[in-house]
């Protein structure tokens, strides 16, 4: 383990490209999931057919494949693109495919007593989307989320197969560099990616309590007020 130890540096900028990763990916994942998921219910074809193509593509190919298109295949097209900032992208757009389906599925179930409502109201299809639909169905869209973000998160240890000098990446260099070592750097992986989702799925939990609609509010303690007699 003390040689372990040595190459410590090595795990420290592997864990940080990791964090780096999880957190870029997460956030390009919410903008797809978003964009893709909102032109799936566009009642127009131009919008929905290409959202459509998309998700069916990406959830239907490997995630291992999509890196090596972006980042080797591409460049052969005249698209060129850096190691971490193709790894963030094929995340995002890999995770959002699904991410697109969470959207459009909990928007297009909302009751529709809600729908109606906002018609009496006199609200235009945009109003009723932006004012109503999204808020409410955020709440209910953020535990599928919690295990989207759990799946990227740990779809990162797949972009070292793209030169990405990430936690695993460091650890199998570790590995390699010491002759050695086998169970206790897997076992460090096992245990850090562990950890990793426990956090995120906390943190998918707390979004979830605090966003809550049916959230009890705290009761206030009511002070009694002395009555004044004259």
């Amino acid at each position: 383990m003390g040689t372990i130890w040595d190459y410590s540096p090595i795990l420290r900028h592997g864990l940080l490209m990791t964090v780096e990763l999880t957190v870029l990916g997460i956030l390009g994942t919410v903008v797809v999931s978003f964009v893709v998921g909102l032109a799936r219910l566009s009642s127009h074809a131009v919008l929905r057919v290409p959202a459509y193509v998309f998700v069916e593509v990406f959830r239907g190919t490997s995630l291992v494949v999509q890196l090596f298109w972006i980042f080797y295949a591409l460049p052969f097209a005249g698209f060129q693109f850096d190691p971490v900032p193709a790894a963030v992208l094929v995340l995002a757009l890999n995770e959002g495919s699904y991410g697109a389906e969470i959207v459009r599925g909990t928007i297009a179930t909302r009751p529709i007593g809600q729908t109606e409502a906002c018609i009496a109201l006199g609200l235009s299809p945009t109003q009723r989307l932006w004012r109503v639909l999204i808020p409410q169905s955020i709440p209910r869209m953020i535990p599928a989320f919690g295990n989207v973000m759990v799946d990227l998160m740990k779809a990162t240890s797949l972009v070292s197969l793209v030169t990405v000098s990430d936690l695993t990446f460091g650890a199998l260099s570790i590995r390699q560099a010491v002759g050695g070592q086998t169970l206790a750097l897997l076992g460090l992986l096992l245990v850090t990616y562990f950890v990793f989702s426990i956090v995120l799925s906390a943190v998918a939990r707390l979004l979830e309590w605090r966003l809550a609609l049916d959230r009890p509010v705290p009761r206030r303690r009511r002070v009694a007020i002395p009555e004044v007699v004259a």
